[in-house]
């Protein structure tokens, strides 16, 4: 290893070629971020030389490069390991400076530049090895079309592109530093000496047999990260020769360097490119270990070390999966027509906000699962959404989930095929740890029945429940389909049958204790439907009558006409809620059923008091989202004022982190108050306080207490 500060003309100025591998990630330096900063020290660098100090220099940072073995009297060829950004850039910027001097015609200054853009033809065996720097695949072309593009360079005719932008901006940026004036070629020369002599770069360049891979990752692992996809990349394909890893990149791993794996995505409420979220559930598929996302990459050179030696081989096996693992979530994401069973089970347990059934999917669609029936298969299925979905729906917590998968896949890797399906469903009857029960029968329908289903439950679980009902009465997923088609997911509305403003056209002679259940019935799952066009406010706040014959008239929806003919000419009123919330409870408990004679009680949990609940604790339970926005409630609602709950349970204000609901209260407010009354969710009347409530009340099955301010918790 050698190690040397270089400047610009040093790097550049003898014929070679720096190829970029094309495991790397592909250019993606910006303006905001490195192109002005770049800039900017530049111009300050020349200020300080003819100002202050003539030997200045500025230093850019690293890179590291290997050579690679040439034949005698060839171009001489280096990889680079590290910096591939930084000396991208630079030839972006001396490309922009090249065509700006010739433009003016200043000769000299750009006669400079050119030996550092570009090989001698005598020198060339391939019309790449006219360039300096070889970006990855991914941008060679639009590296190659502005750096040969002959100047004056009309920039807009050229394909859209991060390279093509940034060389305009180097290339503006640079003309209007030089001006038009008479002082415009001194200053050209000037800026043609800094950035070819002033600028420093430590180079390290390595001998061909050192060890890169391992620098890679030391260096790697400092500032922003490779993503985990990048980093196994770059691990599978240095261990490839040159030519087959150019055609197994193509073949096995271009697509994950498309948008769609590249989007970000959140998981855990943790985000990662959907390229490393697939890869952590594909390995905890094949490894069976559990471990967090960002051990995957550590976790896969075991694997590979260990168990999986053959990269060729493995490269298929990734492949495949991830074509399978796509397939199927654009699949569920269709919204219109019937779904398979495993895309109707991905975009159910999407609905419940957790994808930590993903890496069995995986499992059971690998090779060596194959001599499970497609009857076990849908079984499984139905027996792992069941036990997800009852767990959602009182409120059970999410914690442990992943572990609670692993441990399942390994009971039933063990297992013969014929098998596999009964031992899922007694995996799951036997378990009683509260991050692991089986909700019984019993538990769902209380929990549910006394739940304010409207307010406890996601919008997005509520569509789903209702979704899955009405699928069921029109004859899906079961193949008793009649005329109708499925519903379409994801895009109906929740409407209560009674309206929350029922005073206005539904009020009778009630006392306020009446008045009071009625407004906690009217948020109660027996009083909520779905509607597939949304109902303007006249309808929907409007008296019975018109409503009833608003459905009948107006909507496809078969359980909406269910709930109608529960009533007669009396209308709707508590006890139809009432009634119709046991109904569609009994259809809950039949669409996500338990084995026969299942209790599924969890082991007894400690009483849980107000004092010990904090916000943290309600966003691991499920109760509170990390993201929720939060607004001042009632009287103190201010316009503008907006908090944030974290993953960890703090409230963000701004930039501004608090640990309790107080603290943030007062930090707006600018005096003290009770953080649990002030704060309620953005779009509803709910404060923190009736969540806590709620929550308690699931937990301890008792009155959680009042809608009046805690004074125990004031403080916090």
């Amino acid at each position: 290893m050698k190690t040397e500060v270089v400047q610009p003309h040093d790097i550049f100025y003898r014929p070679k070629r720096m190829v970029v591998p094309l495991f790397q990630r592909p250019y993606v330096w910006s303006k905001e971020t490195q192109w002005q900063p770049l800039w900017q020290d530049i111009a300050r660098l020349i200020d300080v030389i003819s100002k202050h100090d003539p030997n200045a220099t500025h230093f850019l940072g690293a890179i590291v490069i290997q050579q690679v073995p040439t034949a005698l009297g060839a171009l001489q060829s280096w990889n680079v390991i590290d910096g591939q950004q930084r000396l991208t850039t630079l030839q972006l910027l001396l490309g922009a400076l090249h065509a700006e001097l010739t433009r003016r015609g200043f000769s000299n200054a750009a006669d400079r530049i050119h030996p550092l853009i570009e090989n001698p033809e005598a020198e060339r065996d391939a019309a790449e090895d006219r360039y300096k720097v070889w970006p990855t695949n991914r941008d060679r072309p639009a590296f190659a079309a502005v750096m040969s593009a002959p100047a004056p360079i009309a920039s807009r005719a050229l394909p859209a592109s991060r390279m093509r932008d940034a060389h305009r901006f180097f290339a503006e940026t640079i003309g209007e530093w030089l001006g038009e004036d008479d002082d415009a070629e001194r200053r050209a020369r000037s800026l043609a000496d800094a950035v070819t002599t002033r600028l420093e770069i430590a180079s390290i360049s390595l001998d061909a047999n050192e060890d890169a891979q391992a620098i890679f990752e030391t260096l790697n692992a400092r500032g922003t990260p490779l993503s985990a996809a990048d980093l196994i990349k770059n691990f599978v394909f240095q261990q490839l020769p040159e030519k087959e890893a150019e055609a197994a990149y193509q073949q096995y791993w271009a697509d994950f360097e498309t948008p769609w794996w590249e989007a970000e995505v959140t998981s855990g409420r943790i985000k990662n490119t959907r390229s490393s979220l697939f890869m952590w559930q594909w390995l905890v598929a094949r490894t069976l270990e559990d471990f967090p996302i960002r051990e995957v990459f550590t976790q896969f050179k075991h694997y590979v070390s260990t168990v999986a030696k053959d990269i060729r081989a493995l490269l298929p096996q990734i492949k495949r999966a991830a074509d399978r693992y796509r397939a199927v979530i654009e699949g569920a994401a269709q919204p219109v027509g019937a779904l398979s069973r495993t895309e109707l089970f991905s975009y159910r347990i999407g609905a419940l906000n957790t994808d930590v059934a993903r890496p069995l999917l995986i499992w059971l669609d690998e090779p060596e699962q194959g001599a499970i029936s497609d009857e076990d298969r849908k079984h499984i299925l139905v027996t792992l959404e069941s036990w997800f979905v009852r767990r959602a729906l009182v409120k059970a917590t999410s914690q442990a989930s992943n572990r609670i998968v692993v441990d399942l896949m390994r009971r039933l890797s063990a297992q013969a095929s014929e098998r596999v399906a009964d031992e899922v469903r007694d995996f799951l009857a036997e378990s009683q740890a509260t991050t692991a029960y089986w909700p019984g029968d019993t538990e769902v329908r209380a929990v549910v029945r006394d739940a304010r289903a409207y307010t406890s439950y996601r919008q997005s679980v509520q569509r789903m429940i209702f979704e899955a009902l009405e699928d069921d009465k029109r004859g899906y997923p079961d193949g008793r389909a009649f005329t109708m088609g499925p519903i379409v997911r994801g895009k109906a509305t929740i409407e209560h049958v009674m309206p929350q403003k029922w005073r206005q056209h539904w009020f009778a002679e009630l006392s306020e204790e009446e008045q009071a259940t009625r407004d906690w019935r009217i948020q109660q799952l027996g009083n909520l439907t779905i509607v597939t066009q949304s109902l303007n406010t006249r309808v929907s706040n409007g008296p019975w009558e018109q409503k009833r014959e608003h459905f009948l008239r107006s909507d496809d929806v078969l359980i909406t006409k269910d709930a109608i003919n529960l009533v007669d000419d009396s209308g709707w009123d508590e006890r139809a809620i009432g009634h119709r919330t046991e109904q569609l409870i009994d259809r809950i408990l039949e669409l996500w059923p338990v084995p026969e004679g299942h209790v599924g009680r969890a082991e007894t949990k400690p009483a849980t008091s107000t004092a010990t609940v904090d916000v943290a604790q309600l966003v691991d339970a499920g109760w509170l989202d990390a993201g929720t926005l939060l607004v001042p409630g009632g009287s103190y609602f201010r316009k503008g004022v907006e908090a944030t709950i974290s993953q960890d349970g703090r409230i963000y204000v701004g930039d501004a982190a608090y640990d309790y609901p107080s603290a943030a209260g007062y930090a707006v407010h600018g005096s003290g108050v009770n953080g649990w009354w002030y704060w309620a969710i953005a779009g509803t009347e709910q404060r923190l306080l009736h969540v806590r409530e709620e929550y308690l009340a699931s937990v301890d099955g008792s009155d959680a207490g009042s809608d009046e301010p805690d004074e125990e918790m004031e403080q916090r």
